[in-house]
């Protein structure tokens, strides 16, 4: 009987210590994420990345016009900017503005520059501005300047088309 007894009491301690043994590696890892969750990991900081100026090239088109057939339009490449009067639904075409643009240097989201009539193009253009300079504003997404025609000033908003 001590024979048995002793043969238990190995084989219950050997049981003991596998279960034992198994419990404590399969809270290592739960002993790794409590630490890791009280604090103890280091973050690694990510650079934030650089504002880069706005780029205004591309195509605008006016989103303030009352008609659904005529707006104006806008073309800006590097440092040139030309707006059309556009009417009949886009068949007809007409110059309104042909003059420079200041990009931007910094990344600004509003900014205003004063854009010098090129009348080597205007100059002939009957429904040209014959103002000399016109001073446009970027805000938001949105370039705005005044228009005077026929006695009527407006000021016009344009959009970059997608």
């Amino acid at each position: 009987m001590a024979r048995f007894l002793r043969g238990s009491f190995v084989v219950g301690t050997a049981l003991a210590l596998s279960i034992g043994l198994a419990a404590c590696s399969g809270d290592s890892g739960s002993a790794t994420s409590a630490s890791t969750q009280a604090g103890t990991t280091t973050r690694v900081k990510t650079p934030t990345p650089t504002p880069t100026p706005v780029t205004l090239d591309g195509k605008w088109k006016q989103t303030n016009s009352k008609s659904a057939d005529s707006w104006q339009a806008a073309t800006i490449t590097g440092d040139a900017i030309e707006i059309d009067w556009v009417a009949d639904a886009g068949a007809t075409t007409s110059l309104y503005w042909a003059g420079s643009v200041t990009p931007p240097t910094t990344a600004a989201d509003t900014f205003t520059w004063t854009s010098n009539n090129d009348t080597s193009k205007t100059g002939s253009a009957m429904l040209a501005s014959s103002d000399p300079t016109k001073v446009f504003t970027y805000e938001h997404g949105v370039i705005s300047y005044s228009v005077s025609a026929l006695g009527t000033t407006t000021t016009v908003q344009l959009a970059a088309e997608k």
